[in-house]
């Protein structure tokens, strides 16, 4: 009779699977959704291949099983002519059959057992890669959902802004001389650079389509191109003694004879794509600032306001961080965003300004109401909060729409976080009575001081054209009980 030996068959190798999930797993960070359908794609294949190898497990375990049927016939055989056999010169060839036949049937049992444990091991894969791949699917989709989240956040609360900042009202335009040259013809001037495609982001309102809009937004974009841009300073100082601690630095556009305010012209470079630009020059020079102050043995702080749409350029944030440390300006350039950029900041954008703290200070500006966390904004490497003091003073008199504490508690809550309270735009004398009564200790505004342009030897740039001077003699300086006497 045939010996029938089975070979052992060892277990699947799952390396392709793993190293699959070893090289999806970390791409499911960056790509959620089309790391889910690779996960899901390799998961069904590896499940394809185990099914098979069950069933053509399954096929030899029938044939054993038939072979093994084929020998118990063989054994009730033998053991009958044993049993038949009266002589005793016939048993021992019945008992060597015997014991030939347990030998077979002990190694088919062994061929059963190994291939049962191969079918429960390939079971138990199966499951585990249908449990891995919907959680990674799970995982996906909520990294999905809580991007778009952030980003819809952002783009509703930059959206708000741009609709609540002002017109800007163009100045009138004096009649040109008949012998004026006429105006270039549309097809010399730029054409204006689209804002690249990012994620969701913030489009800026179209003007209105009239003739003289758009030739003045023509021209503006002209003038920033041949860097008609100025830097203007205006200082921040302590209450109530009114000394100089920090400055802001903001831009000014010289369009003629006319200097135009930011709120002319940032909405016209921001529909054109130069915001960004704007924002890199500024920076550049507010460095020089810097550096000039800290030459001049100032302790003094620079801020600068940069336009929401500088966050969603590609490398502007990566771009200052890869810029060369200056120990010089160490704590003296402040960066500010605005309360709407703070709340609606997605998980890229705070990991870059995180990279930032070492050489910047952030703040944060045009604030629309008063619910500030400031242990959470100091966490950030926030220093500074400014809010209007038309804001402070309104809150103050029962404004409860505006803040969530009382306004004095909220002073102190910002002094304890170590945060400087800046309240801007003081345009009256009544208010600065009111602002010491709330205990706010830095302002800003025309009371103490309009902006200024910075000289041209300072940037180190060719001097430019003088501005007009100031006639008359300055006002008078009124003392503290005098502002006091008249809020009373």
């Amino acid at each position: 009779m045939a010996r029938t030996v089975g070979s052992r068959i060892p277990a699947p190798g799952l390396l392709a699977p793993a190293a699959a999930l070893v090289v999806l797993a970390p791409l499911a960070v960056l790509w959620p959704l089309p790391a889910a359908l690779g996960l899901a794609a390799v998961s069904g294949l590896a499940a394809l291949v185990a099914h098979r190898r069950a069933s053509g497990l399954a096929a030899r375990c029938d044939k054993l099983s038939g072979e093994i049927d084929i020998l118990s016939e063989r054994l009730l055989k033998v053991e009958a002519r044993g049993a038949a056999a009266a002589t005793p010169e016939a048993a021992p060839p019945g008992e060597a059959g015997v014991e030939e036949l347990s030998v077979e049937i002990g190694l088919l049992s062994g061929i059963v057992r190994d291939l049962a444990a191969v079918v429960s091991a390939q079971d138990g894969e199966i499951a585990g890669l249908k449990d891995a791949q919907a959680r990674a699917q799970a995982e996906a989709g909520e990294r999905a959902q809580a991007q778009a989240q952030s980003h819809a956040a952002l783009h509703a609360a930059v959206q708000a802004e741009l609709r609540a900042r002002p017109a800007a009202v163009p100045p009138p335009v004096p009649a040109a001389p008949r012998a004026a040259a006429p105006p270039p013809p549309p097809s010399e001037t730029p054409a204006p650079r689209p804002l690249p495609p990012i994620g969701r982001r913030p489009a800026p309102v179209e003007p209105a389509e009239r003739p003289d809009a758009r030739a003045r937004e023509r021209a503006i974009v002209e003038a920033f191109d041949r860097d008609g841009v100025s830097v203007y300073l205006q200082p921040i100082v302590t209450l109530p003694q009114r000394k100089v601690v920090a400055y802001e630095a903001s831009a000014r556009l010289r369009l003629g004879e006319a200097v135009l305010a930011p709120a002319e012209f940032l909405p016209v470079l921001e529909r054109h794509g130069r915001s960004t630009d704007l924002d890199r020059r500024m920076l550049q020079r507010v460095a020089v600032i810097g550096r000039h102050l800290a030459g001049r043995g100032s302790e003094a702080a620079v801020s600068y306001a940069l336009s929401p749409l500088s966050l969603f350029e590609p490398g502007f944030l990566r771009d200052l961080a890869r810029d060369p440390a200056d120990p010089a300006l160490a704590g003296r350039l402040v960066l500010a965003l605005s309360q709407a950029c703070w709340r609606g900041l997605d998980r890229e954008q705070a990991a870059a300004l995180a990279a930032l703290r070492e050489r910047f200070g952030f703040g944060l500006d045009r604030a629309s109401d008063l619910r500030f966390d400031a242990a959470a904004l100091a966490a950030r490497g926030v220093v500074q909060v400014k809010a209007p003091a038309e804001l402070l003073v309104r809150a103050a008199s029962g404004g409860r729409d505006l803040t969530d504490i009382a306004v004095e508690d909220l002073v102190a809550l910002v002094a304890r976080a170590g945060l400087r309270l800046v309240a801007e735009g003081v345009e009256r004398e009544a208010d600065v009575p009111d602002l010491l009564d709330l205990d706010v200790p830095f302002a800003q505004g025309p009371v103490f001081a309009e902006p200024r342009a910075v000289r041209a030897d300072v940037l180190g740039a060719p001097p430019a054209a003088p501005e007009p001077e100031e006639t008359g003699p300055p006002p008078p300086r009124r003392g503290f009980r005098d502002f006091l006497r008249r809020a009373g």
